[in-house]
């Protein structure tokens, strides 16, 4: 007994330091400690491993969990067919649920138990939103590309994802769940995507109020230690999960009104994703520039190392000189000032795109006929005339009769134009400004323009 008081009063040992007793003066007690703040909008963690809310014999409540999602598909059907493809896995070790990106929703069967049915019904629609907006494989992207992994980024990169999605999808019978965080908290705009919240704010201030937060690795395409992997069961295949995202998809263009605005953007992006058409314009007319026989020439400067087979014959050698590109511009009355701003911008982006040249690249204005070669010494310089009718042909021909002939032609135009019959003898590449509402012509109003000929590469400039 008294080597139990001993220990008693001597209190915790710290390392391998000796055990000494020290008897307790006596002092008056002293108050409390005040409590620690909390931010009042983040909840402490939810009870999601085992503990008094998630003991072990704690079986997980399936009509409940089944009944939410039932729920789910009542308020937003339009996401039906996603809710229903989800796979059911318990696990304990889940703090809340969760998904992989193989369209399992792991869950926790305290969560279950301590949540009502219309806010679980809000974390069925928040977990299959990451999987339906790809959270995964962003999140894989952004981890890649700007090297950053850890447990602090895949948490950062979580809280983004969740900032894109509760933003807007609940509402109008579906309550926001207890802990569900929003951008309000960080003072940031709603509306934006996952690696727009990302490169805004740290994120370093919740980490320590959200370092409950997991929603697997659907949401930021970090593995977790509990979930089944690709050769796990009940998991949909790539073509299975691209099927359910294109059905979703068609759901919400085919009636737009019942969907949130984040949604319907969604819809129109998930299958048709805008494209870098910046990106593919120069490639396309650095592909051009670079085919073989463009900017080739022969020059006595070098003789060729066929020389030394034919004794006394001198051979030239192929050489292969900056590439000349000329860009003919559609400057008829049906391309907006919008549009031929933009033009003159690629004009420089395609003076790049040659190595900087911009003696190498020259203008030419077309509407019904085309105007003078004018080189390019600055984009912002260029004085664009036209407004009437189109023809692109004679644009063509007076790039043509150029000296020296360009090796490239670039054509901007709507494409409301006629085309010339034969190919051209040079790389062509088209810039095309998409018309979504169809063709207008007063004069026939069954006229439907000739899409762009074979032989040109074209870019959709969106």
């Amino acid at each position: 007994m008294t080597e139990t008081l001993k220990h008693a009063e001597a209190g915790p040992s710290r390392g391998s330091a000796p055990m000494t007793t020290r008897r307790p003066l006596p002092r008056p007690m002293a108050p409390p400690p005040p409590p620690r703040p909390v931010r009042a909008t983040v909840p402490g963690p939810p009870a999601g491993h085992d503990g008094p809310d998630n003991p072990p014999g704690l079986p997980l409540d399936m009509e409940k969990l089944l009944s939410a999602r039932l729920h789910a598909v009542k308020v937003r059907p339009y996401l039906a067919v996603a809710l229903f493809a989800l796979s059911v896995v318990e696990d304990r070790s889940v703090p809340t649920m969760a998904v992989d990106a193989h369209w399992r929703c792991y869950v926790s069967p305290g969560f279950v138990a301590r949540t009502p049915v219309e806010e679980l019904a809000g974390v069925w629609v928040h977990e299959v939103s990451h999987l339906l907006r790809d959270h995964h494989g962003r999140g894989e992207r952004y981890a890649r590309e700007h090297e950053e992994y850890g447990p602090g980024e895949r948490l950062r990169r979580n809280i983004a994802a969740d900032f894109e999605i509760n933003d807007d999808i609940y509402g109008e019978g579906l309550p926001r769940p207890t802990g569900a965080v929003r951008p309000s908290l960080l003072r940031l705009p709603d509306g934006l995507l996952m690696e727009e919240y990302l490169r805004t704010a740290s994120m370093s201030g919740l980490a320590a109020d959200l370092a409950w937060l997991d929603c697997g690795s659907g949401a930021d395409g970090q593995d977790r230690p509990w979930e089944l992997g690709p050769d796990g069961s009940h998991g949909l295949t790539r073509q299975q999960r691209d099927a359910v995202r294109f059905r979703v998809a068609e759901g919400i263009k085919g009636r737009p009104g019942s969907a949130p605005e984040g949604w319907r953007r969604w819809a129109d992006e998930a299958f048709h994703p805008p494209q870098p058409w910046r990106r593919l314009l120069g490639a396309a007319v650095r592909s051009a520039a670079g085919a073989p026989g463009v900017g080739e020439n022969h020059s006595y400067r070098r003789p060729s190392r066929r020389s030394a087979g034919v004794p006394g014959v001198l051979l030239p050698s192929l050489r292969r000189t900056p590439p000349r590109v000329c860009v003919v511009i559609d400057t008829s009355g049906s391309v907006s000032d919008a549009e031929l701003g933009s033009a003159l911008l690629e004009v420089a982006a395609i003076s790049r795109a040659v190595g900087g040249r911009r003696d190498l690249v020259s203008v030419i204005s077309c509407d019904a006929a085309a105007g003078v070669a004018v080189p390019l010494c600055r984009a912002e310089n260029i004085e664009l005339v036209g407004g009437g009718g189109t023809d692109l042909r004679s644009g063509f021909a007076r790039a043509l009769r150029s000296r020296p002939r360009p090796d490239v032609i670039v054509a901007l135009t709507d494409g409301q134009t006629p085309w010339p019959s034969a190919q051209p003898p040079c790389r062509t590449v088209v810039g095309l400004f998409p018309r979504v509402g169809g063709t207008v012509n007063e004069n026939n109003p069954d006229y439907v323009p000739d899409t762009p000929p074979s032989w040109a590469r074209v870019v959709t400039i969106n």
